[in-house]
């Protein structure tokens, strides 16, 4: 029996010592994961703000489907102005002579693609509403809406996935939790998103550290 039990308790031995190696490196892993496909996520929905925010520059408020708004990325133009200050004469009727007016003089200098000024070369923007790493082909949720903002009506834009797509093949537990973050050092609650269908702000979800640019 005594060559049995060593081997059974070897066996255990090497059972055990895995499942402690796994709870002290799976978070570990997790958070590489994490990292990785929310930069890439995060890239996606800077891409859709920066084209939400042309948009509505051009157009006086903010695209509600990606077909408008990759349309608009790919033919649309921004006007160049200049504005200047002059002034004329005109006579007064009520004074009976002519006084100086002061004007504002707005010139038209050209156009720029939208296309050529937010992505260069790249036609990345045609697939700005696929979510990275989803294996259902998933898309971001996007809507723009007009809201009351004390007194004054607001458009608003807000795009989102949920991070369950993203991360759909992690463990569940660490997934609860990452689902449950509250801190201001990560990317809270169940989505990452950009935008705010109840506010007027085009801001992200995600902490600073996903805005730092890469040392080469």
């Amino acid at each position: 029996m005594k060559p049995v039990l060593v081997i059974v308790f070897g066996l255990l031995s090497i059972f055990l010592g895995y499942k402690i190696y796994q709870s002290i490196n799976a978070p570990i892993e997790f958070n590489k994961v994490r990292k990785e496909r929310f930069t890439q996520v995060i890239a996606k929905l800077k891409d859709i703000r920066d084209s939400q925010e042309a948009y509505k520059t051009v157009n006086g408020r903010f695209a509600k489907d990606f077909n408008s708004l990759v349309k608009f990325v790919d033919t649309g133009s921004y006007t160049i102005t200049q504005q200047r200050d002059s002034s004329f004469m005109r006579f007064d009727k009520t004074y009976g002579i002519e006084l100086q007016k002061d004007t504002i003089i707005i010139d038209t200098l050209g156009f720029v693609k939208v296309k050529d000024s937010l992505f260069k070369n790249d036609d990345r923007f045609k697939s700005m509403m696929d979510v990275p790493y989803a294996q259902g082909g998933e898309k971001f949720e996007m809507k723009a809406d007009i809201i009351d903002k004390q007194g004054y009506k607001a458009h608003v834009f807000e795009a989102k996935t949920k991070k369950d797509i993203i991360l759909y093949d992690q463990p569940k537990d660490l997934l609860a939790r990452e689902n449950a973050h509250q801190s201001v050092e990560e990317v809270n609650g169940t989505e990452i998103k950009v935008g705010s269908l109840t506010d007027v702000s085009s801001n992200g979800n995600w902490p600073p550290i996903y805005d730092r640019k890469k040392k080469n």
